[in-house]
This record gives C-alpha cells, structure tokens and sequence, in this order.
C-alpha cells in the first residue's frame, strides 16, 4: 500500500504534546504484558489489548522480520587528566583498540582520559556530528574490559542511572550480534514463550541485522524534513533471511517488520524493487511521509518521539492524522511511551 503525497513534511507537522509522567523509566513488569494498540490501515478503528494478544493478529504464512542486533555496553565513563569526570561513548571498531567514539566532558583532540583498571584512551581526532577516534591504552583489546567496566546505553530520555536489570530487560530475547548503542525496541516486548506459541501457530521468521546508532536520538533541525541527513548504520541480510522474505512476498503473504530498523533494513535492501538483496551494507534510508513501501505489509513499532525521524517513519506507512490521532488517543488511555513503553500493531 502506498499513501497519496498529500501529506506536509514539515518538522512541526509531525508534534504532540506528551505528558512527561507517561515517558516509561523502568519496562514492564513482564516483557509480554505490555499494552498494544491495534490499527488497521484503511479502517479508523482502534483497539487495545495486551501484547501477549498480539498472536490473534497473526496468520499462518505471516513472516515476522526480527533485528538481531545486541546493545553492548558501550558508555565508558573517565577521568581526565585533573580529575574531573568525562565519558566515553563506543560507536564503531575501526581496528584494534581504535573505535569512533562520542566523548563527553570537554576533553580535546590530543588529550588522554584514564578508565578503570589502568586503562587510558588518547582523544585521536575529531570528525563530523562530535565523532572522535579514540585509541585504547594498557589492555590488549578494550572489548574484553567492556562487561566490567561499560554501562548499558539507556536512552537519554531515561532519567535514571542504568542498573543491573536493563542489561537484561535492554536487550530482545533473540540478540545475539553485538554492535548497537541502541535496543530495537519494538522487540523488548516478545517472550521466548510467546515466539514459540507463534511458530506453532504457522507464523514464520526472517533474522536481519541492523546496528542500531545515536542517530536513532539525532533531533531534526530543519523545518523542511526532506532536507535532514541519517547518520549511516551498517545492516546484514543473510541468504536464509532474503529467500525468505522474497518468497513470502511473491506467495502474497505478509510481510511484518518488528520495528523500524527492521523496516530499514529491508526496504533499504529492496533496492527501491520488490525483492531484498543479502549481503552487507550500509543504510542511510530515511523514509517519510510520500515514500513507497516496497517489502513491509505490517510493523510491531513502540510510541515515538515527538518530531523524530520514526515517528515520519511511521506516519510514511499509516498516514500523519491517522498516527497522530492514535498517539493523542494513547495519551488520553495512559500508554506508556518511548524504548521502555507500550506497543502498536500496524496491520
């Protein structure tokens, strides 16, 4: 389905208000009891249920698209040379012990900061969007010290210190590649109990990757959105995971992608055709309100922020008043927003 152009692509075309008691701090209790919104493109109805119920709005031959990809914990707080406190933030391996990084707390090109452990980084160069090269000092690879002394990357909308649960509860049941700063949030919600109920239902599975990156909290700053750049993030699509998808597309079933990085990732894959690609890759696909979806029939998404990136993501696939008017709906009902919040169905 793709909607009319009619839509404006204006920043403040894509606003509401949202009460900051409704910013969830902390996940549900149970991954699988998290409140859903069910909407059906082509309807106005709305419904709300339990994300456990999520299997009622699923048939045999859906093919569910899940993102592997697993937060590590990439914030490394420092000192710097006179005390004072800085912090590292991990984005990208370049080499050994050599990783693009958002550093924090001041420190200048041509300085050093000290970990924990011995540990010292040299501030290398700066680049674009505050990204500097950082170099690791005193262990043989800064990847087998990130368990001890690295933090859980909790959005910055969370208003609380990580704790031992979010290295947990931050994470989908099904992450196994490491290299996202950043959940898939869409996925916190599935259970190992609730995937497999879906695979005896008949509902099938495509695994991509997509390395979630801080341009998934990169505000928009032009009025004309046409005009805002995505930070690039690298993606993976195997061949198991592209003959899958390809075959479920020319079967006609359905194709739905849990989260908007798994929308990316195949679309991006898509080639602007009707079939993904595998391989390796890099996405920078911003996708708003006018664009053709190509592979996604459907999407599990959380509620997104107010003027983002997946917010237009999201109205590009179910319409702008027809999202907004849920999301005003979600905050007259109590839901809970943001990576930790509730879940909408788009069917």
């Amino acid at each position: 389905m793709t909607l009319p152009v009619t839509e404006p692509l204006k920043l403040s075309d894509f606003d509401y208000e949202l009460p900051e008691s409704l910013i969830a701090q902390v996940p549900a209790a149970q991954r699988d009891r998290s409140r859903l919104m069910i909407l059906k493109r082509g309807t106005a109805g709305i419904e709300h249920r339990i994300f456990f119920e999520i299997e009622e709005y699923l048939v045999p031959g859906d093919l569910l698209i899940l993102n592997d990809t697993k937060v590590f914990p990439c914030r490394l707080p420092a000192k710097k040379p006179h005390g004072g406190k800085a912090e590292i933030f991990l984005l990208n391996e370049r080499g050994p012990n050599l990783w693009d990084a958002l550093v924090k707390g001041g420190v200048a090109a041509g300085k050093r900061v000290t970990l924990s452990s011995g540990i010292e980084a040299d501030i290398i160069t700066g680049g674009e969007e505050g990204v500097r090269t950082v170099r690791f000092q005193g262990i043989k690879d800064i990847r087998d010290a990130l368990p001890e002394i690295g933090k859980t990357p909790l959005p910055p909308y969370i208003k609380r210190d990580p704790s031992e649960a979010d290295q947990e509860r931050y994470q989908t049941v099904y992450a196994k590649q490491s290299g996202a700063v950043a959940a898939p949030t869409a996925g916190l919600h599935f259970t190992e109990e609730l995937l497999n109920r879906l695979r005896a239902k008949g509902v099938d599975f495509a695994t991509v990757t997509l390395h979630v990156g801080p341009g998934t909290f990169q505000p928009v700053r032009v009025e004309n959105i046409a005009d805002h750049r995505l930070l690039t993030e690298r993606y993976s699509i195997s061949d198991l995971a592209a003959d899958r998808i390809n075959k479920a597309k020319a079967g006609g079933r359905r194709v739905i992608a849990v989260g908007t990085t798994s929308v990316r990732t195949i679309e991006t894959a898509s080639g602007a055709g009707d079939a993904v690609m595998a391989g390796d890759g890099d996405s920078k696909l911003f996708i708003y309100p006018g664009y053709r979806f190509h592979i996604t029939d459907g999407m599990i998404t959380n509620f997104h922020l107010p003027k983002s990136t997946l917010l237009m993501l999201v109205t590009a696939f179910a319409g702008r008043e027809r999202i907004l008017s849920a999301y005003r709906t979600a905050v007259k009902e109590q839901y809970r927003f943001y990576s930790y919040g509730d879940a909408m169905l788009i069917i």
